[in-house]
């Protein structure tokens, strides 16, 4: 069993728990956006089965949040910087993952608005993510039976106002974060929680109150969605299978180094605090295999169900630094070398097998483990807190992608720049 810390959230506090709708649907306020467009005046762009054919989008998870804690959210100039980064690295989609509990969802369409008015050439999409908590989720006593209904309504109905108002740029609502999978028992819930929110953003789409074209789906680890142990496997994930546009899976073999290490342990070796600069290829190419492993199993079990189901991979990533389970005293995973080819093996064989790859993630997001600076979850991006692109961006950084960009208005720089 593999037992991470979440990667989408950190725990409500106080005046956040309670974050009016309307602040999130104030799309006018402090922040302007460029311009107030109806739905008929909206330039046309890719439905998402257009964008997701043959695997050739290139997507990747977002979190602008730039220091330990939540509490500030990137401002819309600030994102700006980091889209213009993304794009220059040819990333046309970003996934999000919470509709209104912070500021950011928001501020990220104004964002994005914005930047369209400065170049109408300008492109990226939002795979839109809907966070689901279980009834007393975050407490000492969750009731993983039921939901938290009154939380879960605001963020579907945030997210129903983003897709009506900005119908030009979501692309994709993802009802839960890893929502159904058992290790992540703060906040869990049953797939027909996930069914019924599903359900309801169809029936919106038949009903012509958001776009057709949007594709609603769960994304979730791949044991969630049949992939791994048979006891996920029930009628209620068949009939969630059923209803979601794809399937969203997660694949996650940096933390099975620790959690499930034969795959690894043969050649570990060659990762080996005493050897640093060792060759990990073979390593590496083990740890992709085991991922694509989990997709195939997913896959089958998807199609068992519904043949014609399209499956693509919501998230992976591999961290970059870590002082625990997966550092020198455990299993030495974390690594730049480790991560740039995992990233360029699960890129090519995604691209030929013709499935879409959200890579996790885009840049160091510091307060995924505030109270643990060198923890593993504050180090899956492809660039770090000072600006620096780890070793898998250094051919496009050499090559000048991103030239002129920057973060804080400083530079982009290597890993290894003293």
């Amino acid at each position: 069993m593999i037992l991470k810390m979440d990667k989408g959230v950190e725990k409500p506090r106080g005046q956040f728990r309670v974050i009016l709708l309307a602040l999130v649907l104030l799309v006018a306020g402090c922040e302007q956006s460029t311009s107030v467009e109806t739905k008929g005046e909206k330039s046309q762009t890719p439905s998402a089965a257009e964008l997701f054919d043959r695997g050739a989008l290139r997507a990747i998870a977002y979190g602008g949040y730039r220091s330990a804690t939540r509490a500030l959210v990137p401002s819309v100039n600030e994102i700006k910087e980091d889209l213009k980064i993304l794009s220059g690295l040819g990333f046309t989609m970003i996934r999000t993952y919470n509709t209104q509990q912070f500021d950011e969802t928001r501020r990220i369409f104004l964002a994005i608005e914005a930047l369209q008015a400065e170049d109408p050439s300008f492109e990226m999409y939002v795979m839109l993510g809907v966070w689901i908590d279980c009834a007393g989720a975050w407490t000492d006593a969750p009731n993983h039976e039921g939901e938290d209904h009154e939380a879960n309504q605001r963020e579907v109905d945030a997210a129903v106002q983003f897709a009506k108002a900005y119908s030009n740029i979501v692309k994709v609502i993802a009802v839960g974060n890893e929502a159904m999978v058992r290790w992540a028992a703060a906040y869990y819930v049953q797939p027909k929680v996930v069914l019924k929110w599903v359900q309801h953003f169809q029936a919106l789409k038949q009903a012509g109150e958001i776009e057709s074209g949007i594709w609603v789906t769960s994304s979730d680890n791949f044991a969630s969605w049949g992939g791994g142990e048979g006891s996920y496997q029930t009628p209620t994930l068949d009939a969630l299978i059923g209803a979601v546009d794809f399937v969203s899976m997660h694949t996650y073999p940096f933390h099975d180094t620790h959690y499930n290490p034969a795959f690894w342990t043969d050649t570990f070796d060659e990762v080996s605090a005493q050897a640093p600069q060792a060759d990990v290829s073979a390593t590496m190419a083990r740890a992709a295999a085991y991922a694509q492993d989990q997709y195939a199993s997913t896959k089958r079990y998807v199609s068992s169900i519904d043949p014609g189901k399209a499956v693509h991979i919501g998230e992976t990533g591999w961290a970059s630094i870590d002082n625990g389970f997966y550092g020198p005293d455990g299993s030495n995973a974390a690594g730049e070398r480790q991560q740039q080819l995992y990233f360029e093996l699960m890129t090519a064989w995604a691209r030929a097998a013709g499935v879409v790859l959200v890579l996790f993630e885009a840049f160091d997001e510091p307060w995924k483990d505030a109270k643990n600076p060198g923890g593993s979850e504050n180090h899956f991006g492809l660039i770090d807190g000072q600006n620096r692109a780890k070793r898998v961006l250094w051919t496009e950084l050499d090559a000048g992608a991103l030239q002129g960009f920057t973060r804080g208005g400083r530079p982009i720089v290597r890993s290894d720049t003293p």
